[in-house]
């Protein structure tokens, strides 16, 4: 069940006012760097992922048998 906008602005104006104008600040200034890292470390997961399987392939194709006669 979602709140009405009327029960949004009052649980606002009381958060408002138990942490102060500046702390929200700096508290969602906190909360976009720590989402800003977490998608970048992703990122950088997802291409580390795609070099090892490029290197797993490459490993692959140089694993020739050897031809005994």
């Amino acid at each position: 069940m979602m709140p009405s906008p009327t029960e949004l602005i009052i649980i606002l104006a009381i958060v408002l006012l138990i942490f102060g104008g500046k702390r929200l600040k700096n508290i969602g200034s906190d909360i976009g760097g720590a989402i800003k890292g977490f998608k970048s470390s992703m990122k950088e997961t997802e291409k580390n992922e795609k070099d090892d399987t490029i290197e797993a392939q490459v490993e692959a194709a140089d694993e020739k048998p050897d031809k005994k006669k």
